[in-house]
């Protein structure tokens, strides 16, 4: 029990401030020596009101007299103790001790100082407020309603315009995906956030605040634009703080509608290149970062203001764990603060919301700071970021539950949790009878697709299209006057060759060149060979029995052909196969002998049965299946390039079977469409695994990787 309180500094202020969430009146306490403010409710304001008196009981007796309230003398040790630890009250003798041992709590160690700075660090830059309150009367304009209408209208009129030219303004953004492009980003980055941020200095000086400085904050080593405007707590209306809470998102937005119909009614030019980066750059920061209240942004202050609650963070996470804590194990223990149920709902799924996107977006810093700096320091900071943002809550959390054991183990519940926990362990760790789903190519095992020689003309057309072809027929006749030109010279000179080689026995000049006549005679019959071999490109035979399929219609006897033309295609009455590509993460989780089903796209009849017969044993450089890549409705995602498919990730080429009870069914419906090849969906009865094995085996690849090994 304290006998008398001590006094309070001179120096503090007691300001009204706007109604809380209750309806009870509320004041802000200031120091203006560290410019904080401090929200009282009606209670606190009324103790004191009355700290003048120095005796608890006296202000117990007095507030209890005087008003509604009933408090006791409990509160008022409350509030000294808050009063305190805050350091709002004038120091008595002999509390230098006291002193000491609260800055021994506040000074934290080298290590402590190091992860804070590392993790948040305010640099302040300027101190703008003469220059604010200089040039804040002379942009007054900005704040009124006809220059609000205007660009409620620009924005529409711009939307409007880059709805009817999205092509254009789409590629202009693929476009700047460069490093001239990102740099170009950055610097308009920089100008949009000091734009925000003046635009927060501004609306608090337009409402009288002071703005002492205005800096550079480092969250995680990326740098935030920040303006202090902590005085707006001494505003009484809560509309005036929710206006300079939305300053900066308000500006943002006003760069975003006049910048994007700048690009809609402006020529091709530098301005119109920079009325696009202002656009684009202001719309995707405004809307995913400054407005978002999952983070200390623009958009948290502005719920929390809007919802009266003050660090609507700490307050809707001590909600979530209380219920967290309750759903698990029924404890019983009170809520931290008694809300209305709709609000108390609201309050949880948003604490858990946040710490799902805090996990995403942290994780994600974390992988951008180990890839950015040098490996072992990236090493480090990553293991710092897992370590604070992740392990430690879930520390923390732990130890409360260890606090609360015998509570816990009193309850039944915690039984029935710790089996719903071993359940989701066994899932994570137990394989799963998971398939493999890709797209594949239904096509025959023999097929031989016949294109155009060199200086080619058409003779004979012996079979007309869909003909069944009998082995070793000729296909079609084709000539060259080329080749023809080529056997006669050759022809001829295989003949000069061969009287002038009989001839030199009778001739003694003669008989001296034998030797070399012969030599040219044994290079003029491989000549021969070699046009008999090409004749054979002129005259195709089938190497099996099939049918003569995409046989081009304006085929006709005479006819002259581009070389590489395709002329038609052989398909052999042989087995079916399918074709179809495996990513490199599942490639081990197949082999030959497996089982797999096939449905075709856009066919109705019966699903076919698979048996998986080879796969390739390196991974394939090019696609060539092209109905299997993303660009034309396949699962592969390529990229183009002269013509040729190049896959964006390592996969294999697999090839099933068709088996053989399927195979009459193939033919059928291949004779119903006339059809040699359809695209479907493959599923493949691969081998079990577990979630758990895949997410290790990738964490130990990623880490015997980077380790050098």
């Amino acid at each position: 029990m304290i006998a008398e309180l001590p006094p309070l500094r001179d120096e503090l202020a007691l300001l009204p401030g706007p109604p809380l969430a209750d309806g009870q009146p509320s004041w802000t306490l200031q120091d203006p020596v560290r410019n904080l403010f401090f929200q009282i409710d009606w209670s606190g304001f009324e103790i004191l009101s009355r700290w003048p008196r120095s005796k608890p009981a006296a202000i117990v007796a007095e507030v209890n007299a005087e008003t509604t309230l009933q408090i006791d003398a409990e509160e008022v040790e409350a509030m000294a103790h808050f009063l305190q630890e805050n350091q709002l009250l004038r120091p008595a003798d002999g509390s230098a001790p006291i002193l000491a041992a609260q800055r021994g709590r506040q000074r934290k160690g080298w290590g402590q100082w190091l992860l804070h700075n590392y993790l948040f660090l305010r640099l302040p830059l300027v101190q703008p407020d003469r220059w604010l309150s200089r040039w804040s009367p002379r942009l007054a304009f900005l704040y009124s309603r006809r220059f609000f209408q205007l660009t409620v209208i620009a924005a529409v009129l711009g939307l409007l315009g880059v709805y009817r030219q999205w092509d254009q303004f789409a590629g202009t953004l693929v476009d700047h995906f460069t490093w001239q492009g990102l740099a170009a980003y950055g610097a308009t980055l920089i100008a949009v956030k000091t734009l925000h941020e003046l635009g927060h200095g501004f609306t608090a000086k337009r409402h009288g605040c002071r703005v002492p400085s205005m800096g550079v904050a480092l969250l995680v080593l990326w740098p935030v634009a920040y303006t202090d405007t902590n005085e707006v707590w001494k505003l009484s209306q809560r509309h005036q703080r929710l206006q300079v809470a939305a300053a900066g998102i308000a500006t943002e937005l006003i760069i975003a509608a006049w910048a994007t119909l700048a690009w809609v009614v402006l020529p091709e030019g530098l301005p119109r290149a920079v009325a696009f980066l202002l656009s684009t750059t202001t719309w995707v920061t405004t809307l995913l970062v400054n407005a978002s209240p999952f983070m200390r942004f623009d958009g948290y202050f502005l719920l929390s203001d809007y919802l009266q609650l003050p660090n609507l963070h700490s307050r809707s996470f001590a909600l979530a764990r209380w219920d967290l804590r309750e759903r698990l194990f029924d404890i019983g223990e009170p809520v931290p603060e008694h809300l209305p149920a709709r609000l108390h709902k609201g309050l949880v799924a948003f604490a858990w919301v946040v710490w799902i996107y805090r996990l995403t977006v942290f994780l994600g810093v974390a992988v951008l700071v180990y890839h950015f700096f040098i490996k072992a320091a990236g090493i480090f900071l990553f293991m710092v970021e897992i370590g604070w943002f992740v392990l430690l809550p879930l520390r923390l959390e732990l130890l409360e539950w260890r606090k609360r054991w015998p509570q816990i183990r009193q309850r039944g519940r915690y039984r029935r949790s710790a089996i719903a926990a071993v359940i989701l362990l066994l899932l994570f760790v137990l394989p799963w009878p998971t398939r493999i789903a890709s797209s594949g190519l239904l096509q025959p095992v023999q097929q031989l697709e016949l294109y155009a020689p060199a200086h080619a003309q058409v003779v004979a057309l012996p079979w007309a299209n869909g003909s069944q072809v009998a082995a070793n027929a000729a296909l079609m006749l084709l000539n060259s006057p080329d080749l023809i030109r080529r056997n006669q010279i050759n022809e001829a000179r295989q003949q000069q060759l061969a009287l002038q080689s009989n001839a030199a026995s009778f001739d003694q000049e003669a008989r001296k060149n034998w030797q070399l006549l012969n030599e040219q005679l044994s290079s003029t019959e491989a000549e021969q060979a070699t046009v008999e071999a090409d004749r054979k490109r002129y005259q195709p035979i089938a190497p099996y029995a099939g049918r003569l399929e995409d046989l081009n219609p304006d085929l006709r006897v005479g006819q002259w052909l581009t070389q590489g033309e395709s002329l038609g295609r052989l398909i052999g009455d042989g087995r079916w196969q399918v074709v179809t590509y495996v990513d490199e993460d599942d490639i081990h989780r197949i082999d030959e002998g497996d089982r797999a089903l096939f449905i075709a796209d856009g066919m109705a009849g019966p699903n076919l049965h698979l048996r998986l017969s080879s796969i390739d044993k390196n991974a394939s450089p090019t696609l060539s299946e092209a109905p299997l890549a993303s660009n034309y409705g396949g699962h592969i995602a390529v990229r183009e390039k002269n013509g040729t498919l190049y896959p964006e990730r390592a996969v294999y080429r697999v090839v099933f079977n068709v088996e053989a009870d399927n195979a009459g069914d193939v033919r059928s419906a291949r004779s119903a469409i006339m059809q040699h090849s359809w695209r479907g969906r493959v599923t493949i009865a691969a081998q079990w695994e577990a979630p758990g094995l895949r997410f290790l085996k990738n964490a130990m690849a990623v880490f015997w990787r980077e380790a050098g090994f």
